[in-house]
Formats: C-alpha cells, sequence, structure tokens
C-alpha cells in the first residue's frame, strides 16, 4: 500500500517576516504516518511547517513545503500513484493577493488586506480519483459538525471523513490527546474516545485497511 499523507499548517505570506497560518501542530498526521509504516505502508508525507522531528522510519518519505499551493502541487505529483489518500493538513482556505517584497510598515490605524482563495486541494485531486483508490478527509467544525463533515464528504469524493471537533476538552489543535468520528458515505458513524494521538492513530489505520480493497493485477 502506497499512502499520500498531507500533515500540519500551510503559511501565506505577507511579506518577509509575517503569513498567515493557523494552530495546526501536525501531530495527528505524523501519527498517522507513524502507524501506517508500522502497518507494512510507504507513506509519501507531505507536511506543512511543522515543530517536529522527522518521521525515523525508512517507510517514510517527507516532502516539507509552507504554502497550500506547494502542497497541492506535491500531493498532484504523488496522487496518481498512491492508493490510499489522507488529507490531515490544516491547509489555509485564503492567501494574500499581493505579497510585499518588503516588511510592511505601521502606518494609520487600520490596515486592510485583500484575500484570494486558494486551491482545494482535496477537492480537487477528489475529481481525478480512480474508483480503486480509497481517500480519506479531516474536518474541523465549530456548529452542525456532522452535518458539515457529510456535506465535505460528498463534495470533495472522500470515502470516510474524520471529524474533529473543538468543543471536546482535549482534542484538536495542540493536543497530545484526540477524539474523533468518523462518518462514512453511508452517513454511518464510528466514534473514538479521547485517547493518546498515538493510539488513535493506529486505530485509524485499522479502519482505513479493513475499508481499502487493494486492487488486483
Amino acid at each position: 500500500m502506497h499512502v499520500l499523507l498531507t500533515a500540519g499548517p500551510t503559511y501565506e505570506p505577507l511579506d518577509p517576516v509575517r503569513f498567515l497560518g493557523n494552530r495546526s501542530t501536525g501531530k495527528m498526521g505524523y501519527a498517522l504516518a507513524a502507524a501506517f509504516a508500522e502497518a507494512g505502508a510507504d507513506v509519501t508525507l507531505i507536511s506543512g511547517p511543522v515543530q517536529l522531528a522527522p518521521p525515523a522510519s525508512p517507510r517514510i518519505r517527507t516532502v516539507r513545503v509552507e504554502t497550500a499551493q506547494q502542497m497541492y502541487e506535491a500531493a498532484a505529483q504523488v496522487a496518481p500513484a498512491a492508493d490510499v489518500w489522507v488529507f490531515a493538513a490544516a491547509v489555509a482556505d485564503y492567501r494574500p493577493a499581493v505579497v510585499e517584497p518588503e516588511k510592511i510598515k505601521k502606518a494609520g490605524e487600520t490596515l486592510t488586506l485583500e484575500l484570494v482563495k486558494n486551491v482545494d486541494i482535496a477537492a480537487t485531486l477528489g475529481q481525478t480519483k480512480r474508483p480503486e483508490q480509497f481517500a480519506v478527509g479531516f474536518a474541523l467544525e465549530t456548529t452542525n459538525e456532522l452535518a458539515h463533515a457529510l456535506g465535505k464528504l460528498q463534495r470533495k469524493n472522500f470515502d470516510l471523513v474524520v471529524l474533529n471537533s473543538l468543543r471536546d476538552a482535549g482534542a484538536g489543535f495542540g493536543h497530545d490527546t484526540n477524539k474523533v468520528s468518523v462518518l462514512d458515505r453511508a452517513g454511518q458513524v464510528l466514534n473514538f474516545e479521547l485517547q493518546a494521538k498515538t493510539d488513535l492513530a493506529r486505530g485509524l489505520v485499522q479502519l482505513i485497511q479493513s475499508r481499502f480493497v487493494i486492487p488486483h493485477a
């Protein structure tokens, strides 16, 4: 099994010293990469900027990127040959329309930024997904969690979507633990209670392996 896995945040530069980003640490994505490798898969880990040690397994090839566009380009190169796609990265939805070549100086009481939409990596690649490929997305929601996650699954051609909720203590960004619900195309929900991200990753990998049918040559 060859797994394409995205992890961490993306940083969208404003100028040489500032960027738009988010609070993702990449811990869940890196735990998934390790769990897949432990289960015998070869993993291409496309990682945004994180403060994590590189995975030690020889089964994991890490590609480091910074922006959403760079992550998309790296993923698009790998996706056609990968059996399983896991989109665990927290990709910025928007980027500054203009990246200033010099540091923006403080002037006036307000600063207005024009933002333009980034490529939706999972949705764009989802349009090219073949029937024998298996795609898993992550959703972080704060309201109407199940409905929004199911809508994302359908729009982006996922086979499973892993739902995080910021309502749950000890889950989400920055924690070593996580609590998720997994939805499939039939709308069935499987709940994983709060546990270490390393343990959760093993459980998710087992679930993915049980749902993925290895194509015959």
